[in-house]
């Protein structure tokens, strides 16, 4: 049986955090007796950092990872990929829009023909605007990296540690996704899609929906897109693995 890695980034989520680990916990030791949980505190200025240290101090699989300051989203998922020991790697949100309970349906759907388990959302629990600029933004980077899966951002994915191998994620903003999802397909590794809710957020507010952040993620999608699509940077020489080091 595969040893099971469950990671979550986590920033300002003081509300949500405590109830996401322990759920995880419940639900990784029914799964697998060779399972950590990891919480990667990205520079939070609320009480995030003292509620994982404690939730570390209670729970023996339970471990924490701060940054001294804010990386950004996919600085936190790098954190969170390099941190992981074991050879499946879960991970989600700590905003608790997605329910770790869930990560029983993508594990039942791994297995030798898979390397991701990539969820996808039933409905989206958001605002109009947001899900109408969540529609926008799907189309278009669809069919400008030429993705097939459901959905790029649906922050809720089983993978093989392996992947990390051969593919090197850069990106620190929330574009990672996209990097991952692109460089993962090119890759030729096998992916899986599993339907997973998705809830309203109950706790804090959303740091991308506003004018300068998609603006700066256009940018960012553009410039992944020439790096990426037209000059075809991933495939071409030596690859860092992210998994050969720990913070």
């Amino acid at each position: 049986m595969s040893g099971l890695s469950v990671f979550f980034p986590a920033y300002n989520d003081s509300g949500t955090i405590a109830s996401m680990v322990i759920r995880a916990v419940q639900v990784a030791s029914e799964l697998t007796p060779d399972y950590e949980v990891i919480v990667v505190n990205d520079g939070s200025a609320d009480a995030t950092p003292e509620i994982i240290d404690e939730l570390a101090r209670t729970y023996p699989r339970v471990r924490a990872v701060h940054h001294p300051q804010n990386r950004g989203y996919g600085g936190a998922l790098q954190t969170g990929f390099r941190s992981a020991t074991k050879d499946l790697i879960f991970y989600t949100d700590g905003d608790a829009q997605y329910d770790p309970a869930e990560l029983r349906s993508l594990w039942g759907r791994m297995g030798e023909d898979s390397d991701l388990v990539n969820g996808y959302k039933i409905s989206r629990s958001d605002p109009l605007h947001r899900i109408i600029i969540g529609r926008v933004y799907h189309h278009i980077v669809k069919q400008m990296f030429g993705l097939t899966v459901r959905d790029v951002d649906c922050d809720f994915r089983l993978m093989r540690r392996r992947i990390f191998d051969q593919i090197n994620l850069e990106k620190t903003s929330g574009v990672i996704c996209l990097e991952m999802m692109k460089k993962i397909t090119d890759g030729g590794f096998r992916i899986v899609e599993v339907p997973v809710h998705h809830y309203h957020r109950a706790f804090g507010k959303s740091q991308f929906f506003n004018v300068p952040r998609i603006c700066k993620t256009a940018i960012d999608v553009f410039g992944l897109w020439f790096a990426l699509v037209i000059l075809r940077q991933h495939r071409r020489g030596n690859v860092t693995p992210l998994t050969a080091h720990t913070e």
